[in-house]
C-alpha cells in the first residue's frame, strides 16, 4: 500500500507543479461550453428542451475529465523511454501495486480537473437541482476518471512510441465522447446510435452525473453506477495484467 501512496502523491505533485497543464487543459471545456451552450441554447430552448446550459454542463465536466485521465498514459511511455518506468519496476514490489498507484494518482488529477470546470459551469450559469446529490455526483467522476486512466494505462502498456498511443487516441477518444450523448439527448436517437450510446461507457457516466445533477437520466442512476463500477473493476484487472507483462 505504500507503494500505491508514493505513485498517488508524485502524480499530484506533477499536477500541482504545473499551472500551464492545469489552466491550458481548462481552454476546450470553456470553447465547447461557451460556443455551444450560448449558440445552440436557444435552439434547444425553442424545440422544448428547456436550458441546454444545464443539459451540456454534465457532459462537459465528464469531457475534460475523459481527457485528462485517458491521455495520462503518455506518461508510461514517457518514463519507457527515458528509462524512468525501468527504476520504478525494479523496486521490490509487485507491478500491479505500481499499476495501481499510477492509475490512482492520475484519476485523482482528472477528478480535480473535472472539480476546476464544474466551478467555472456555476460561474457561467448552471444550477445543481439538488445539492445534497453532489457526493453521489462525485462518485460517478471518480469512477469515470479511475476507468479511463487504467485504459490509458492499459493501451500505453503494450505500445512503445507515443505517436502510436496519440494516433490510437484519436480514433478512440472523439467517438466515445461524440456518442456518449455528452451534447444531444439520448431518447429517440437512430437505432445504431443508441446502440452505440449504450455499449459506450462514457454514457453511463455522463448519464449517471446528469441524474444526480439536472434528475435527467435515461437509463437510470442505479444502473449507471452498477454498469460504471463493474466495467472499471475489470478494467483495472485488465491493466494489471498488462501491466505485469510490460518489457523495459
Amino acid at each position: 500500500m505504500g507503494t500505491i501512496y508514493i505513485l498517488w502523491l508524485r502524480q499530484l505533485k506533477k499536477y500541482f507543479r504545473s499551472r500551464s497543464r492545469i489552466i491550458g487543459s481548462l481552454g476546450q471545456p470553456i470553447l465547447f461550453f461557451v460556443a455551444l451552450g450560448f449558440g445552440i441554447g436557444p435552439i434547444y430552448q425553442k424545440a422544448g428542451g428547456g436550458s441546454y446550459i444545464q443539459f451540456l454542463a454534465p457532459g462537459i465536466i465528464m469531457m475534460t475529465v475523459l481527457f485528462t485521465a485517458i491521455f495520462s498514459g503518455i506518461e508510461v511511455i514517457f518514463d519507457r523511454q527515458f528509462g524512468f518506468l525501468k527504476e520504478t519496476l525494479v523496486a521490490p514490489v509487485p507491478r500491479y501495486q505500481i499499476m495501481l498507484g499510477r492509475t490512482l494518482g492520475g484519476a485523482t488529477v482528472a477528478a480535480l480537473q473535472g472539480l476546476i470546470v464544474f466551478a467555472l459551469t456555476l460561474i457561467i450559469g448552471f444550477r445543481p437541482q439538488d445539492w445534497a446529490l453532489l457526493p453521489m455526483a462525485a462518485t460517478f467522476v471518480i469512477l469515470v476518471a479511475v476507468f479511463f486512466t487504467a485504459l490509458g494505462t492499459a493501451i500505453a502498456s503494450v505500445l512503445e512510441d507515443m505517436q502510436g498511443f496519440q494516433l490510437i487516441m484519436n480514433f478512440l477518444v472523439m467517438p466515445l465522447f461524440l456518442l456518449s450523448g455528452a451534447l444531444f439527448p439520448l431518447q429517440g436517437l437512430p437505432k445504431i446510435m443508441e446502440i452505440a450510446a449504450r455499449i459506450d461507457p462514457l454514457s453511463y457516466g455522463i448519464d449517471g452525473l446528469r441524474g444526480t445533477l439536472i434528475d435527467h437520466a435515461s437509463f437510470g442512476v442505479a444502473t449507471d453506477f452498477l454498469v460504471l463500477s463493474i466495467l472499471t473493476a475489470i478494467l483495472l484487472g485488465i491493466g494489471s495484467y498488462l501491466f505485469e507483462r510490460i518489457q523495459v
